[in-house]
């Protein structure tokens, strides 16, 4: 939908090189009498001016700094966030992140089931699409910023999608069911939340384990692999033996290790057998879509764990990556020692810290770097900078992990930005979120940006969360893309997998229109009137504020170009930018026309276009 309303795309020729340098001193001093009249008492000598204390250190020491590390941890920072945060504790600010309750998805759906409730549409778009709504809402206004980073991050490790149409599509209740479990294990452990993956219903029905049956001999039937493959592979271990530090183990001939064989995903696929919806009735709904029109109870089921159902459940001995579960175990049990056993594998730390070092700071992680947080993974525990523990001790401690992530040293040492093997494509999501938190776009109303309904087309982002096309996420953690610089040095950029011929131009008409407040241009009677069509009800005075940039700071000081790049480089890209880029950016907006400090409306424009071209560039693009 997005296209239709995107205003023509702004370029601008990018050349030159400049350089500014502003210093600013001053000094006073005075008189002593003339010497006429009585003479006054010496003063008693004042005690020496204390020095300064010393410049703040860490993380949060500089306004970069902190940018730099809260667009690493958040959904993007904010300019009060840098502010506000620079010069104090970056330890503080993770423990406070960590101590805030958690934005859930759950009472935001309901909200809409209760929205909808009198209202006669075909469509329920409120219900259909409230993971959706949600996601907005929690990621660009929800003050749990590091735990809601975390839940995104571990969705793309353990996916769930909703596109391809039927359950996860039409009934929104199991993804939002996901996304809450994601939230709520964000800084738990990682057995925990592979179990709470392993009973949620979104997870059964989308690796079609839900309803899984023993075998039966006289059938041929066999049990469903499709979830015993994927918990091992792209879950937990891999598909190859890894060194502590990630890299794959090699044999005398110089080939991987391989874990595991076919015999051991059909072991292993006995093991989730059983599992269904607690209270669906299979002699009456033989699939769980032929219960969606008859069952009262479907969708508070979705909203539950799967339940075990051991006559469905195989008794026979399971044998898997040297673990022995023995014949007759229960459901319940075999799970237990199932999951035990997994986590328990050397595999596990490195193979999810690499994936979770991905999502954060950089795309091709330093086997070293890659080593430290799976120390922290294994361990349970990590020191932050002050000193202070985090992390309970138990492997798969997700808090140590994500601490370790965040604050290595190598990551928090600035020249970690100019090693040009560091960094990450910045996820075409991220862009979205951090423009709407660092200018104030109003989320409070998602289902009214009518534009952010799909974007999961290559002509819009390309992502959209929670609707990646395979389990295997919008993009491999391995991809190396061929014919480039990064590919020649075999450097894995996952992000670069949807960048292409169509996704490029997508990014920029997409950010065009809000960059440019599109969403206000749309007439307020035309949009209602859509919103309304498909069952949205409307507050007007909300919807004129959705997702409407609030660029009052920067109209301040936009009739000096370079002064609003700077302004802009410090919001969007710590300061980061590169003085060529700088001044050829600075070049363009002098070129638009402005007719002095009165003319709003090219003022407007210009902040609008500076916007634009900084969210575009590559200086922005790349995150280091």
């Amino acid at each position: 939908m997005s296209t239709k309303r995107t205003p023509a795309i702004l370029t601008a020729l990018l050349g030159a090189s400049f350089c500014a340098l502003m210093l600013a001193s001053g000094c006073s001093g005075g008189a002593p009498g003339d010497g006429n009249g009585p003479v006054a008492a010496p003063s008693p000598p004042q005690p020496p001016t204390p020095p300064p204390p010393p410049p703040p250190t860490g993380a949060f020491s500089t306004e970069p700094g902190t940018s730099r590390f809260l667009t690493q941890a958040t959904f993007g920072p904010t300019g009060d966030d840098v502010s506000q945060l620079t010069g104090t504790s970056a330890s503080d600010w993770f423990l406070a992140e960590l101590a805030k309750p958690a934005s859930l998805h759950t009472p935001q759906l309901e909200a809409y089931r209760a929205m909808i409730s009198d209202l006669d549409a075909d469509f329920p778009v409120l219900a259909v699409q409230s993971s959706t709504f949600s996601f907005w809402r929690n990621t660009i206004e929800g003050d749990d910023q590091l735990r809601q980073r975390m839940a995104f991050a571990l969705s793309q490790l353990l996916v769930v999608s909703n596109f391809g149409g039927e359950l996860l599509t039409d009934i929104p209740e199991p993804v939002v069911g996901y996304q809450d479990i994601l939230v709520k294990g964000a800084f738990g452990n990682y057995r925990d939340l592979l179990e709470a993956v392993t009973y949620s219903p979104a997870m059964g029905y989308y690796l079609t384990y839900m309803g899984n049956q023993k075998a039966d001999p006289a059938t041929g039937r066999m049990p469903d692999e499709n979830y015993a493959r994927e918990i091992l592979q792209l879950f937990t271990v891999g598909v190859v033996e890894l060194q502590p530090n990630g890299q794959p183990v090699l044999d005398g001939s110089g080939r991987p290790v391989e874990l595991y064989n076919n015999m051991d995903i059909t072991s292993l696929a006995r093991v989730f057998t059983g599992l269904d919806l607690d209270g669906l009735d299979r002699q009456r709904f033989p699939s769980v879509v032929d219960a969606v029109d008859e069952w009262d109870g479907l969708e508070q089921a979705l909203l539950k764990p799967m339940v075990v159902n051991e006559e469905r459940h195989s008794s026979e001995a399971k044998r898997f990556l040297d673990c022995d579960i023995a014949a007759g175990t229960s459901a319940t049990r075999s799970i237990d020692q199932t999951l035990d056993c997994i986590v328990d594998h050397p595999n596990v730390g490195p193979f999810v810290s690499r994936q979770l070092i991905q999502r954060f700071t950089t795309s091709a992680p330093d086997p070293d770097y890659v080593q430290r947080v799976a120390f922290a993974f294994d361990s349970g525990t990590y020191a932050l900078p002050d000193g202070r523990q985090v992390g309970d001790g138990r492997k798969g401690d997700l808090t140590a992990t994500l601490a370790a992530i965040l604050f290595d040293p190598d990551v928090r040492d600035d020249t970690a930005r100019s090693d040009l093997k560091f960094g990450k494509i910045r996820e075409p999501l991220l862009r979205f979120t951090h423009w709407a938190r660092a200018f104030n776009a109003d989320a409070s109303r998602p289902e009214y940006g009518i534009e952010l309904f799909d974007l999961s087309a290559p002509d819009a982002l390309s992502q959209h969360p929670y609707r990646a096309r395979s389990v295997f996420n919008f993009y491999r953690p391995g991809y190396v893309a061929p014919g480039t610089e990064s590919g020649a040095a075999g450097l894995t950029i996952p992000e670069l997998q949807i960048v292409n011929g169509t996704s490029t131009p997508g990014y920029i008409n997409f950010m065009t229109f809000w960059a440019f407040g599109g969403q206000s241009m749309i007439p307020a009677d035309e949009l209602e009137a859509e919103l309304q069509d498909i069952g949205v009800p409307v507050d007007r005075a909300a919807l004129e504020r959705a997702f409407v940039p609030d660029y009052a700071d920067e109209l301040d000081f936009a009739n000096d170009a370079a002064r609003l790049v700077d302004h802009l480089d410090g919001l969007l890209v710590y300061g980061s930018m590169s003085e060529e880029t700088k001044a050829a950016i600075t070049a363009t907006l002098e070129d638009q026309p402005v007719d002095g400090p009165g003319d709003t409306g090219a003022l407007a424009d210009r902040v609008s276009l500076a916007v634009l071209l900084i969210m575009t560039s590559p200086d922005y693009l790349v995150q280091r």
